[in-house]
């Protein structure tokens, strides 16, 4: 078995009118376990597509993806997710919730109707505050999240894709309208998963800086293609190059 839990072959998504062309257009990268990685490119270039079809959230129009070795198709679709967390955009938490009810409805996937209508069972309210804790938010934990700061409402975000206990975190422009005390809290969060846990974490981002200082590689996109898959080095440089 390879040692790449993300294989991507030649991905392409169907034409966007706005674009007059795939959104994807021939992606492929592999990703081993353990590494950080950070897409990065102009608005449009692909980013947030390519993230989210590696959890089959983007139909493509051809190419194939392999996660942990098992081939992406609706068949497989659901034991692909059991091993991959995903953090969207603004967090998706559903306001009006508690964070620790936030955090539980990460056991959705795993979780049958049935076993969820009378409630999660207590091993399950017992791993949430034990996650919220770790990311320093337990005193938090019966609050709504509607009334939590932006920083807050993201590592609640964290703390649900993490009680699937996933193999894989996928964050797409996790700190994007975060103040800079909040945007370290959590990038120094996904840079403690990988680091003491092994996990492998792919984001979108859009800040060079931020890009560098956390990542191992990065991942440079534009029209739809990758233009640039290495070290973060001169990230300013090669993006640059890119852009003009």
């Amino acid at each position: 078995m390879s040692d790449c839990v993300i294989d991507c072959y030649n991905l392409e998504t169907a034409y966007a009118d706005s674009l007059h062309r795939p959104i994807l257009n021939g992606i492929n990268c592999q990703i081993k376990q353990g590494e950080f990685v950070v897409l990065l490119g102009l608005n449009g270039a692909g980013k947030s597509t390519l993230l989210r079809s590696l959890v089959g959230l983007v139909p493509l129009a051809g190419g194939e993806i392999r996660i942990n070795d098992l081939e992406l198709t609706p068949a497989t679709l659901a034991k692909v997710r059991r091993d991959v967390g995903m953090l969207f955009q603004g967090g998706g938490l559903i306001p009006q919730l508690s964070a620790i009810d936030n955090v539980l409805c990460g056991r959705l996937g795993v979780r049958s109707t049935w076993e969820t209508l009378f409630g999660f069972p207590k091993r399950d309210r017992l791993l949430a505050l034990e996650l919220l804790e770790q990311l320093g938010l337990r005193e938090l934990a019966y609050q709504k999240t509607s009334q939590l700061s932006g920083g807050q409402q993201q590592r609640v975000a964290i703390a649900r894709a993490l009680i699937q206990s996933p193999q894989i975190l996928l964050a797409d422009e996790p700190i994007t309208g975060l103040d800079v005390i909040a945007c370290q809290q959590v990038m120094d969060t996904l840079s403690e998963l990988h680091t003491q846990h092994g996990m492998t974490i792919v984001t979108v981002l859009h800040d060079l800086g931020i890009a560098a200082k956390y990542a191992q590689r990065a991942i440079v996109l534009d029209a739809g293609r990758i233009v640039y898959d290495g070290v973060c080095d001169n990230l300013q440089e090669k993006f640059t190059q890119v852009s003009t």
